[in-house]
């Protein structure tokens, strides 16, 4: 059992080496003076300094926020609503129903791309935001369904019988009772969404117009001519605030549960 305990320890320890090293390098060589990016000649900060002229780069980073916020929030509605009919009632082509909620997310991208594109010019919609948007909520919202719908299975109906009892109306109970026990499944759903939509490339590429260009189709296009440092310091920025939003959030899931804990100790 020993051996084994090593064993799974080294092999924990090379996963985590294979997926966090690349970003390593990513972000030391985004303080690196050399604009070819191979290697190291020296510590510097221009390239962060150079973002805040990169008057294209602002623009695409502006359209993935817009596109990401817009999909979070319809796809948290979505994925609520959806997963709270799917509990509450039962009827015979549940299954089937899911079945097809949850294509979206096993089906290849290209595939899904192309046949969003298709679908987009048989219906006449010009490429833009609304297409974009469109796009990344139908493969986004599952994840917050699935997510709901785990939390649902796990909860307590009497809580909810109780409100009624208690005189509460159904949709009054759901928004004091339910909701509120449903906001950590909620939260986790939506930075799923918002993390799938703005790191999604392949069904963007076909659904995105040359104006809403967002931030991984620029860093495609410039990829694909040469390596450039501005890419590694916008990528060192997103992945900075990626990790300052978990901390947040974890720093408060610890003051809720320790506050709920103060107050059952005091009741």
């Amino acid at each position: 059992m020993k051996a084994l305990r090593v064993l799974l320890a080294a092999w924990t320890a090379l996963v985590l080496l294979f997926l966090y090293v690349p970003l390593a390098i990513l972000i030391a060589f985004s303080f690196n003076t050399s604009r070819l990016n191979v290697r190291w000649e020296g510590f510097t900060v221009e390239w962060y300094a150079a973002l805040v002229h990169d008057a294209v780069l602002l623009r695409a980073t502006a359209n993935s926020l817009i596109v990401a916020a817009a999909t979070t929030v319809l796809a948290v509605a979505l994925g609520t609503g959806g997963a709270w009919l799917l509990h509450r009632y039962r009827f015979p082509a549940a299954r089937a129903l899911m079945a097809l909620v949850l294509m979206p997310v096993i089906s290849p991208e290209v595939i899904m791309g192309v046949s969003l594109l298709i679908l987009f010019v048989t219906m006449q919609l010009e490429l833009g935001y609304a297409t974009i948007i469109i796009s990344h909520v139908t493969f986004c919202f599952p994840f917050v369904l699935v997510a709901v719908q785990a939390r649902l299975a796990g909860l307590d109906p009497s809580l909810e019988e109780a409100a009624l009892d208690l005189g509460a109306t159904p949709a009054t109970a759901f928004r004091t009772v339910v909701l509120p026990l449903l906001a950590p499944a909620i939260l986790s759903g939506a930075l799923m969404a918002a993390s799938l939509s703005l790191d999604e490339l392949i069904v963007t590429y076909f659904t995105a117009s040359a104006a809403t260009r967002t931030l991984p189709l620029e860093v495609f296009g410039r990829i694909k001519r040469g390596l450039d440092p501005s890419l590694n310091a916008v990528s060192t920025l997103f992945i900075a605030s990626a990790v300052a939003l978990v901390v947040a959030m974890d720093v408060l899931a610890r003051r809720r549960r320790l506050r709920e804990h103060t107050e059952l100790g005091v009741s």
